[in-house]
């Protein structure tokens, strides 16, 4: 079967020059899916984007033999869907010719299976809506423009499908639509995905990384397990390179120390002056230039065997997901975290600007009645929709109810939303710490900062220059910092703008942390690896 894209030994870099991955060699065929993965900012969005034609690779090649399609998400507010979607002429024509204003020019044109194939797709997407169509985007939440994305891949059948974190922003029902419309693909898909649950389906996964890439046959637990094999060979490696500089040092110290013995005697045995001056000299001269080229050796040795160890652990680095730790949050056990008693809340109160809210204007959500005490672990699920943001903000003392009882740890309950809001992105790390903990001193806030891996200058960083994962940790530092760390931490979404290393890492924090947890997410693997222990289900 003949390939529909043929990638032949690319490197990509940024616009300033910087090497993201090089020599990635790749073929797709029709039927085929394989999974793209990597840490943010290692180029599989810049890859995507050069494979449909958007910019020209640093070195190699680039080939399609079909029709490619990349999923979009990122269109002008103002514009119509069906602007958006491009269908806003052919469905024109289709319109004047149905009032008899049609041209010869419209007639052919005209595609009459397309307004059978956009109901179709519609329908099947949970979009089937009159009037949608004609909707600006800035009225489509962040689940439903994906959902948008996807039917117009779906209405244009390309051959070649690009897609980037295509269940972002989906509930499990999106997940499950997502992963059946491409088990139906007769083309070839390319996916850019940290959904561990859609990358068990793939044929391959390719991971690009900046000192390699990686084709691994197979789907997710395939990936993982060779994965860890090459991570705990890369540490065997450094610790044979860490154990050999030592090693060098030591003998380059020790080649110092009888240099410097040879030294003194030399001096000593020429203080005696028994042998001819022109004697000493020569002897002199000797001792300089074997010195000489002993210290170059020595120096050269030691080099060599630092590189060695910085490789290794560069390699390392590179494998191994970061880490961090949660402070111990010391919550009394049974303590009483959040009690909620038929308590109900008007749509949209409260709702951040984001255009990830998705609950209808006007309609009361709940009543909930939910508690949660101690060190309990719970997981609030629901399709998108039906208040689980809201329900965040209002144990969070961000929103009001508007009937019913609710009752929280005051002053022991932090928050961390899909973007971090809390964060001012204008300012530092260690800025907006203080600015949260005003009680604690500069010295105390790059401590609490460096526990989260943000150590001296990186702790200066501007919020808004930071990856998905650095603003989550950055989020954590600040929420989680402070001297009396909260009992309850809540988060939205926590995954759904992270690379899978970051997943991994904020999985293993959260699992040994010792606090309450509330959780939104779709992400089943996320929530099974933190451990959680029970579920409040919100319905529409």
């Amino acid at each position: 079967m003949s390939a529909l894209l043929t990638i032949d030994s690319l490197s990509v870099t940024t616009p300033e020059g910087t090497r993201l991955f090089s020599d990635l060699s790749l073929s797709l065929s029709a039927g085929e899916r394989v999974g793209l993965v990597g840490r943010n900012g290692s180029g599989k969005s810049t890859l995507l984007r050069q494979i449909a034609g958007q910019g020209l690779p640093a070195a190699g090649s680039i080939a399609c033999s079909g029709t490619v399609g990349l999923l979009r998400q990122d269109w002008p507010e103002d514009l119509s869907a069906a602007d958006a979607l491009g269908l806003a002429e052919p469905l024109a024509v289709l319109d004047r010719i149905t009032q008899g204003a049609g041209s010869a020019a419209d007639f052919d044109a005209a595609d009459w299976t397309l307004e059978a194939r956009i109901a179709a797709t519609l329908d099947r997407l949970g979009l089937a809506a009159d009037g949608l169509l004609t909707r600006p985007i800035d009225s489509f939440s962040g689940g439903e423009r994906m959902r948008l994305g996807l039917a117009g891949l779906i209405i244009a059948q390309p051959d070649l499908l690009l897609l980037d974190e295509p269940t972002n922003n989906l509930d499990a029902a999106g997940r499950a639509m997502v992963q059946a419309v491409l088990a139906e693909w007769p083309g070839a898909v390319l996916i850019a995905s940290h959904d561990r649950t859609l990358l068990e389906t793939m044929d391959r996964i390719v991971e690009i990384t900046p000192i390699g890439t990686h084709i691994v046959s197979g789907g997710w637990s395939e990936f993982a397990a060779l994965r860890d094999a090459r991570l705990a060979r890369a540490e065997q490696e450094r610790d044979r390179a860490q154990t050999a500089l030592r090693g060098e040092q030591r003998d380059a110290q020790y080649r110092r120390e009888a240099k410097d013995r040879r030294d003194k005697a030399g001096r000593a045995f020429a203080a005696k002056k028994s042998e001819p001056r022109i004697l000493l000299g020569r002897m002199a001269e000797r001792a300089e230039n074997s010195g000489a080229q002993g210290e170059r050796t020595s120096t050269r040795l030691l080099e060599e065997a630092e590189a060695r160890s910085d490789a290794a652990r560069a390699r390392v680095e590179v494998i191994a997901p970061l880490t961090m730790h949660l402070p111990s949050a010391q919550v009394p056990s049974g303590a009483a975290l959040l009690t909620l008693d038929d308590v109900t809340i008007a749509a949209g109160k409260g709702a951040s600007q984001n255009g990830l809210a998705v609950e209808e204007p006007g309609r009361l959500l709940g009543p909930w009645s939910f508690a949660l005490r101690g060190a309990e672990r719970v997981a609030l699920t629901g399709p998108n929709g039906a208040g689980k943001s809201t329900l965040l903000r209002l144990a969070a003392g961000q929103a009001q109810a508007d009937g019913g009882r609710l009752q929280r740890a005051e002053g022991r309950i932090a928050l961390l939303d899909q973007h971090v809001g809390l964060l001012d992105p204008a300012h530092s790390i260690v800025a907006n710490f203080r600015r949260l903990h005003p009680d604690l001193d500069a010295e105390a806030a790059h401590a609490a900062c460096a526990r989260f891996a943000f150590r001296n200058r990186d702790a200066l960083q501007l919020v808004g220059t930071l990856s998905g994962g650095e603003r989550l940790r950055a989020g954590l530092a600040c929420a989680m910092g402070g001297a009396h760390p909260p009992w309850l931490l809540m988060l939205d979404e926590p995954t759904n703008h992270l690379d899978l290393a970051a997943i991994e890492a904020l999985e293993a924090a959260l699992a040994e942390y010792d606090g309450g947890l509330l959780i939104v997410s779709h992400d089943p693997a996320f929530l099974a690896a933190i451990g959680i222990t029970s579920e409040w289900a919100l319905a529409c």
